[in-house]
């Protein structure tokens, strides 16, 4: 009886080499594909993958999860890697991995496998996900195979095989980069890329326009939030309104790839210990980020604010490194969780050319007194104490600069 296996499956061509390679070796396949909102055609994918060999294909929407699991919590959370990447490809991994690792429960397999390089961060965020979830189950991953590899040497090798066993495959050659695409962003990679001086062709960009030729009107949003969550967006300019968590990402997307936001072009650490430059679009989830992070000045206690910020960068680390499921990632979530309570009210935020600028705020949980931190009036704060503060605070200071004078005159 041959061994079953579920293959994470794009439809792309290394995805597809490696399950007719997997059925060769008596392995029953099959296909997960995950719809995380790319662009693709998923009855042709699920097609290709049955041509191939396939005994049975899923093909699974995982939009809504994507965003209400995923990326509405990441962003609450105040997540960007190295101050920069709003975490697309990395987000989507463990949501793939999971439902691959459910399918593969309920089917009885005895393995799960995936496409991902040896040299990238995705072979990680799937195997370490697979691990946190499923330990039974054994990992195959061709990109680390010494008789794969031996086989395999690149692409040419890849395609030769593919015509060879009629394998349905669009690829003909070299593209000029790599791309991963989601709901929340779009990322390239690799190819003309590897040239960190190669500033990236305009053509290249598939969800935003550049700045310079976004609108000359602006556009004005009002953004309303419960606990951190987005929950309503409406467009003061013609009304349009949005509740349902996948429609509402998707309008913002919509509208920041109209008005050029959100694109970011680094040189980032990938956890494999390799420097790798990558150009992402995330329209969204830049909007997004930019009005919670404003409603959280007026909603958010100052040493929770604080505190949060100072976490955040290690839980940004932890989910690009792919341990969505770990112990510490559910620590930090937890202690996200609490901080997020009471994060409710409006943003009103203008998008114009490549800029997402908050311009008005309110909560029902409002931290700020408009008396106490007037210039004009009082508002229950007597001034004459900030003496007393402010010398209380210059103790340590003043002890300092006399230990620093005692020391240099001996």
């Amino acid at each position: 009886m041959a061994k079953r296996v579920v293959l994470a499956y794009s439809g792309g061509l290394d995805t597809s080499v490696i399950l007719k390679v997997l059925a060769q070796q008596d392995y029953e396949v099959i296909a997960c594909v995950a719809d995380v909102g790319q662009k693709e055609d998923f009855k042709q994918a699920a097609a290709r993958a049955k041509a191939i060999g396939a005994s049975k294909v899923y093909v699974e929407n995982l939009q809504e999860e994507f965003v209400t699991d995923f990326i509405f919590p990441a962003i609450a959370s105040n997540a960007v890697y190295e101050n920069r990447y709003l975490l697309g490809t990395a987000l989507a991994r463990p949501l793939i991995a999971r439902r691959q690792v459910e399918i593969a429960l309920e089917q009885d397999a005895v393995a799960v496998a995936h496409g991902a390089t040896g040299k990238g961060n995705d072979q990680v965020r799937f195997e370490l996900a697979y691990a946190a979830l499923a330990p039974q189950l054994e990992i195959i991953a061709p990109w680390k195979d010494r008789a794969f590899l031996d086989r395999f040497k690149g692409r040419t090798d890849l395609l030769r095989f593919a015509d060879e066993h009629k394998i349905p495959v669009e690829a003909t050659a070299e593209k000029p980069y790599s791309m991963d695409e989601n709901l929340l962003h779009c990322s390239y990679e690799a190819g003309i890329l590897e040239d960190p001086m190669q500033a990236p062709k305009e053509d290249m960009f598939l969800h935003t326009v550049s700045p310079e030729r976004a609108p000359d009107q602006a556009e004005h949003l009002e953004m309303h939030f419960n606990d951190a969550v987005p929950v309503k967006v409406i467009n003061l300019r013609d009304g349009t309104t949005k509740i349902v968590p996948r429609e509402l990402f998707g309008y913002l997307n919509e509208l920041g790839g109209k008005h050029g936001i959100g694109r970011v072009d680094i040189v980032e650490n990938r956890f494999v210990g390799i420097k790798s430059r990558g150009v992402y679009e995330t329209p969204g989830g830049t909007i997004l980020h930019r009005a919670l992070r404003d409603l959280e000045g007026i909603a958010m206690d100052r040493e929770v604010l604080h505190l949060r910020d100072m976490l955040a960068p290690k839980y940004a680390e932890l989910i690009y490194n792919g341990f969505w499921y770990s112990p510490e990632g559910d620590f930090l979530r937890a202690a996200f969780n609490q901080s997020q309570r009471l994060i409710s009210g409006v943003v009103r935020i203008r998008l114009y050319k490549g800029n997402a600028i908050p311009e008005g705020r309110e909560s029902p949980s409002s931290l700020y007194d408009r008396e106490l931190s007037s210039m004009d009036v009082a508002g229950g704060y007597d001034q004459v104490d900030a003496a007393g503060f402010i010398a209380i605070n210059a103790l340590r200071l003043r002890a300092h600069k006399l230990i620093l004078r005692n020391k240099s005159t001996r």
